[in-house]
């Protein structure tokens, strides 16, 4: 690469990087796929036909399956979907056939102060515009089918309040007696839109709806998004698509998608969707970019599809999972590789120099502010008290039966004393260490990450679910608080106690899986408590059903659905070249 990642911002690393991308007819050779497996958007974005892919493999034994994680964040986010970019690169410099899977983006936080988790530097993922801003409109199919099922609820109920029971039945209606105070399901947006939150609707007269208290949350924390996750192929698809509860009845009896009827015209926008998309890396390996569920108010993954296609077609198959290893590798662990019956190898813990010393108590960055002085120079006393927090998780991947790898994610300002600091206690702690330097190098600067991972790969582990799903759920959620996030115990307000009985009660809702909401920026539920917090107890205010996805919400702390956009998002800095249409800004 002929540009300067300390110079040049990503966006423009990117549009170098495209002059030279391989084609999908290419990258589709090079896989060994057939023509009709490949279902080109143009010629540099892919739909890949899973079914008939995974048929014709079928007796092709699954190659080798990584996890890439990290360790809790800051808000400026320590580089995973980078690293991972990096290593797919690092592997093929080491002449490895290997496919990542990553999450698609919302675009929350593409306009917003994260960006479109591409990578970054020498290590990205391309095109970058198309990947930014809708790729083949799998988030677009999301939002149709979840707010058709809103329109659903929301007419029924209109029509209900209208007629009587001889008018329904006239209608071939028969009355479901929704509560409006017990509506589960909200309307749902791609973006940070803090105002839509909660809002009132049906306003006007009888035709107008009904008038009932509603809201918006993003788009990726939607159950449609978490089936797209979780689900093996199009029956399982049809049938979670037909479990989801929408609400409650005046009796306290779910109401679901199929009660409405709409299910299977829910799961009709979702068919194309159901294909995983393939790009590529800037070095040109395959990518696999499927679902786009956030991590801390989701389920965090990228799909068990694209996973179950990545460990046919290669030797090394790379899949991220979103935030630090108590968030999104727990989920992984327990939730991903419970449905998928798929068991990984190995796991690659990202740790920035940056988030050590913000752990060791330095100030905590904050988005589209100058770095504070801590970070600019050498403090090997902050790292070194920092350190407990990437123990911690290298603990948590251990408890999962998993061989840990520390990927120390070098930033140039990093010092020699202070990455001999994170090495020393990261092996003391039993995990392999390699520093990557992939965003200034590309795959030359993570080929050590690479061979610290297959090294991984070929030592046996004993992977192992940390909870059996007859655990009563209140068991269940206190063993993830006290074994992956260090707490004391679980307390709950009183409407959390009144839906934790009512859903331990319910002998089929008792059996699904649990998938914790929590802040990303502590392992507690407080995003101002960094390093391993001492003495505090996990405060659980809601639980949501996601019955056809498969699992429980348990909501920790105040922590929200619909996130906010900030002051200076990024969508400030983004245009468009009107000579060549070119987008410019993104990153």
């Amino acid at each position: 690469m002929p540009l300067d990642p300390t110079k040049n911002p990503d966006w423009k690393i990117a549009q170098a990087a495209e002059k030279n991308m391989k084609t999908v007819y290419e990258l589709g050779d090079e896989l060994g796929l057939k023509k009709e497996e490949l279902l080109p958007h143009g010629h540099h974005v892919a739909k890949l036909d899973f079914n008939k892919i995974l048929k014709r493999l079928e007796k092709r034994p699954d190659c080798k399956y990584i996890d890439v994680t990290a360790i809790t964040p800051t808000p400026l986010g320590e580089g995973k979907s980078t690293t991972t970019m990096g290593l797919t690169q690092g592997m093929g410099k080491r002449g490895h056939k290997v496919i990542a899977a990553i999450r698609q983006p919302s675009g929350g936080p593409t306009m917003n102060i994260k960006g479109s988790a591409a990578g970054g530097g020498l290590a990205q993922c391309i095109p970058l515009t198309p990947f930014s801003l809708g790729l083949t409109g799998d988030i677009n199919a999301i939002m149709n089918a979840h707010n058709l099922a809103m329109v659903a609820l929301t007419s029924r109920m209109q029509h209900e309040y209208n007629y009587n029971d001889a008018q329904l039945k006239k209608r071939k209606l028969k009355r479901l007696d929704i509560n409006h105070r017990s509506v589960e399901m909200k309307w749902i947006i791609d973006f940070c839109a803090q105002s839509l939150r909660d809002i009132t609707i049906g306003q006007g007269g009888k035709m107008d709806g009904f008038l009932m208290k509603s809201g918006f949350a993003i788009a990726v924390s939607s159950e449609v998004m978490a089936i797209l996750s979780v689900a093996q192929d199009l029956k399982d698809m049809r049938e979670r698509m037909g479990r989801i509860v929408v609400g409650y009845d005046k009796g306290g009896k779910p109401v679901t998608t199929e009660d409405l009827e709409v299910a299977g015209a829910m799961t009709a926008w979702m068919v194309e969707a159901l294909n995983p998309n393939l790009m590529q890396t800037i070095e040109g390996q395959p990518v696999l970019v499927h679902a786009g569920p956030f991590a801390n108010i989701a389920i965090g993954q990228s799909s068990v599809i694209a996973d179950r296609v990545g460990l046919k077609l290669a030797d090394y198959h790379l899949t991220e999972s979103g935030f630090g290893a108590d968030i999104g590798f727990e989920k992984f662990w327990n939730l991903k590789c419970r449905f998928s019956g798929l068991k990984p190898h190995a796991a690659v813990l990202v740790a920035t120099i940056r988030a050590l010393k913000s752990h060791g108590g330095a100030p905590v960055p904050v988005p589209g502010k100058p770095m504070p002085t801590e970070y600019t120079g050498e403090n090997v006393g902050y790292v070194e008290k920092g350190c407990v927090n990437l123990v911690h998780h290298i603990e948590t991947v251990k408890k999962a039966g998993v061989n840990p790898v520390v990927c120390i994610n070098a930033f140039h300002t990093d010092t020699k004393k202070e990455i001999s600091a994170v090495r020393r206690m990261a092996e003391k702690a039993g995990a392999r260490v390699a520093v990557s330097e992939h965003w200034q190098y590309g795959g030359d600067g993570a080929v050590d990450l690479a061979d610290a991972v297959v090294e991984a790969c070929e030592e046996k582990n004993n992977f192992k679910l940390l909870y059996d799903l007859n655990l009563p759920l209140s068991k269940r959620i206190e063993k993830i608080a006290k074994e992956v996030y260090g707490a004391d115990g679980v307390d709950y307000t009183a409407d959390a106690k009144v839906k934790l009985k009512r859903l331990e009660d319910d002998k089929e809702i008792s059996q699904l899986g649990t998938c914790m909401v929590k802040t990303h920026l502590s392992l507690s539920d407080n995003p101002n408590l960094k390093g391993v917090p001492k003495g505090w107890r996990l405060q659980i205010s809601d639980l949501l059903t996601y019955k056809g996805a498969g699992f429980v919400v348990p909501v920790a702390g105040t922590i929200k659905l619909m996130p906010g956009t900030a002051s200076d998002p990024a969508y400030r800095r983004v245009d468009v070249d009107t000579k060549t249409g070119r987008v410019k800004g993104l990153f």
